[in-house]
């Protein structure tokens, strides 16, 4: 069988495709109804390994998993530590008085921080001779691209940056020559039907890279489930609560959310907090949502004040 008789036989396969078949192993799932997010910003990943090609593996790494995680939905993706470093520089500029000044000139301290930080290390990298690039993927066929292989091995952290503590790490192997990572469904997308997500380099080591950050984006996913998410209550007038999370943060209207005081226990020997403790005083659910704020009702309780924290409670 010829290589046009092939692709031609894939292509009628795709077509025919049983809709029960179509995720595939290498997608990242949409998040549920409801998900609230966290803000998350990625380092640049080291590159211990010693590879060195036509460009940067660790800037590689770095911008296809903040890419990723942009377009999967599930975090609010902060710009890396350049990008900020930036954005602090046009704040200064902006601040010296050089500039015209108006609503929309960039001010110092509106920077949103980052509660969790991605950082790894490239620890190896084995590049056969060979283009792999180009081609369309689908269900594991591959149509077009040429042959050759790599293999990258990284090393993804996953750290809380209240407390500077690794909440979970992971190894993985990125392998070129499987079907590139996508993002749930989109448009008029036909199933897994898709080119590469990153647009990074088209040679065996960027579709190494591209599946290891596929794999790593998964792994992050799975971590939210053991992190907590809180907010807390920035005015309360009358009848009237607001919070300091909206829609950015996923909150929806309906949302429901408990209300206490948290005091933390502090170890008297380090200064280190070793947990904390919450006073639930009532409940709150979600009237309208803006951006950065949500505006609530009270549901059950009295005395919730402002400064107070606010958990989700399981719809």
């Amino acid at each position: 069988m010829n290589r046009s008789m092939l692709a031609g036989l894939c292509l009628a396969f795709m077509i025919i495709m049983p809709a029960s078949w179509v995720l595939a192993e290498n997608t990242i799932p949409a998040p549920p109804a409801g998900n609230l997010r966290y803000s998350i910003t990625v380092t640049k990943f080291k590159n211990e390994a010693g590879w060195h090609g036509r460009w940067s593996v660790g800037d590689g790494m770095q911008t296809a998993m903040t890419n990723l995680l942009h377009k999967s939905g599930w975090f609010i993706v902060l710009g890396d530590g350049d990008m900020r470093k930036e954005a602090m520089r046009e704040q200064d500029f902006a601040a010296s008085g050089r500039t015209a000044q108006g609503k929309k000139t960039a001010k110092i301290g509106r920077m949103t921080p980052a509660q969790l930080l991605v950082r790894g290390s490239i620890t190896h990298v084995q590049n056969d001779t060979g283009s792999g690039g180009g081609g369309l993927s689908f269900q594991g066929f591959r149509i077009g691209g040429s042959a050759g292989k790599a293999e990258i091995n990284v090393t993804i952290y996953l750290v809380d940056s209240e407390t500077g503590q690794v909440k979970a790490s992971t190894d993985v192997v990125g392998v070129s020559g499987k079907r590139g990572f996508s993002v749930g469904y989109h448009g008029s997308d036909l199933g897994g039907l898709g080119g590469d997500f990153g647009g990074q380099e088209k040679d065996n080591v960027g579709k190494a890279l591209e599946d290891a950050v596929g794999q790593g984006v998964l792994f992050l996913i799975k971590q939210l489930d053991g992190i907590p998410w809180e907010g807390s209550i920035v005015m309360v007038k009358g009848d009237k609560v607001i919070i300091n999370r909206g829609s950015r943060e996923g909150v929806t209207v309906g949302r429901k959310f408990k209300v206490g005081g948290v005091e933390e226990l502090v170890d008297p020997d380090t200064g280190e907090v070793l947990d904390s403790e919450m006073t639930e005083v009532g409940t709150i659910k979600v009237t309208k949502t803006k951006e950065k704020i949500s505006y609530c009702a009270p549901v059950s309780g009295s005395g919730i004040q402002k400064g107070m924290s606010v958990f989700p409670m399981n719809r």
